[in-house]
């Protein structure tokens, strides 16, 4: 397996969650335990890719912007979590930003499939790409 392989999988994974969460309605404990999951999910996952997959392309000046973007993308999600946890579960607002927050992690996992992998795959080695894989899913797994 490679870097890009490991991260789709978790992105089909955070892809399923969202389509779940915006499916729920009003203070209920599926809203509660889909919130928990996906919040989980996202967070280990932007952490891991930050340090296997980001990380390694900021030290190359041709994908440094692509990987700046990146991570700023992953603090954009954040605050939108953030938002999450301070708005009531039965408030209608609560659906918006849940909605909001599918759109932008939609659109940054887009740019990544579309555009990062493409790039990246010219920087890394193919020992790179399997080097990186193994501990992204070691730390997915440590942590999950």
């Amino acid at each position: 397996m490679n870097i890009f392989e490991a991260l789709r999988q978790d992105h089909d994974i955070q892809r399923k969650l969202l389509e779940q969460l915006v499916d729920t309605s009003g203070d209920t404990s599926a809203r509660d335990e889909i919130f928990k999951k996906l919040k989980t999910e996202l967070e280990i996952h932007a952490d891991a890719e930050e340090r296997y997959f980001y990380k390694p392309l900021i030290d190359v000046d041709r994908t440094q912007d692509l990987a700046r973007h990146g991570i700023a993308e992953h603090h954009e999600i954040d605050e939108l979590i953030e938002q999450l946890e301070e708005t009531d579960y039965s408030s209608s607002a609560w659906l918006k930003i849940a909605k909001d927050l599918q759109e932008k992690v939609e659109h940054h996992l887009e740019d990544e499939e579309h555009q990062f992998f493409q790039i990246a795959g010219k920087v890394f080695s193919d020992g790179n790409k399997t080097t990186l894989a193994k501990d992204y899913n070691k730390h997915m797994e440590d942590n999950r």
